[in-house]
């Protein structure tokens, strides 16, 4: 039986050992009652393509999968088995929530449904947040968000590539929250910045040895794109991956 499983509003996920399958339904419904869900998905194999689609199946209850997940009093309106949501984030966007103020502006790059931009806007009330999202449709989930949440005076939706669409020379703050391929997005972030000046909040997937080559490696970067000092100013550990392999955040302030 599964000893690990998230709980997204009304939808539980599990994973199931590919020999326990022809017993689905059974495991479903029991875990339906003990975690009180509506419907339960299997998780096949992690997530798929460039929007990130979680691969699963549901193996009891209802097929209408969308629900609203309540975390430290922000609603999260969602279809788990169409958009990712990580339980394991949740230290991380709590962090978020009170981490801005009223005189900053935010660039959210990768705000998906509004995992960080939604604590943000509610318990820092920052003076505006842009938030980026390519997906069409994490996209419309974040634009019911905002207003599910009442920050619509404070977060302004973008929908598209955020190298084409985050506002430039504007950004006290920005969240660089996509982890694959973060690198590539740097460029974008230090645009976003007024002047290049400001704080990154720059996430990836990193092994463990290989930490402090990391956070050189980034420094170097940021020099050479922007000839601006750069320096490490908090780093986190969120979750592990895999042996030795960890999703890192790095605070990364630049003068």
């Amino acid at each position: 039986m599964p000893n690990k499983w998230e709980k997204v509003g009304e939808i539980g996920i599990i994973k199931l050992n590919p020999d326990l399958n022809k017993f689905s339904k059974i495991i479903g419904k029991y875990y339906a009652e003990i975690l009180s869900c509506k419907t339960i998905l299997n998780d096949i194999g992690g997530i798929k393509g460039t929007y990130r689609k979680p691969n699963t199946k549901v193996i009891f209850g209802s097929k209408k999968t969308e629900t609203i997940h309540k975390e430290n009093q922000i609603r999260f309106k969602l279809d788990p088995k169409k958009i990712m949501f990580s339980s394991g984030n949740m230290d991380e966007r709590l962090r978020m929530a009170t981490i801005s103020n009223k005189k900053e502006v935010v660039v959210d790059m990768f705000a998906g449904i509004g995992y960080f931009t939604l604590p943000m806007a509610v318990y820092s009330k920052p003076k505006k947040i842009f938030a980026c999202e390519i997906n069409p449709i994490s996209y419309d989930y974040l634009c019911e968000n905002i207003i599910l949440n009442n920050v619509t005076d404070i977060v302004e939706p973008l929908k598209g590539d955020n190298r084409l669409v985050a506002p430039k020379n504007i950004a006290d703050r920005v969240i660089l929250g996509y982890f694959e391929i973060t690198s590539k997005f740097l460029t974008t972030a230090l645009d976003c910045l007024k002047d290049n000046k400001g704080i990154i909040h720059y996430h990836d997937k990193i092994s463990e040895k290989d930490l402090q080559k990391k956070q050189l490696k980034i420094v170097k970067q940021i020099d050479e794109i922007v000839n601006r000092n750069a320096n490490i100013i908090n780093q986190k550990h969120i979750k592990s991956y895999a042996p030795g392999i960890s999703h890192y955040v790095f605070d990364i302030g630049i003068e």
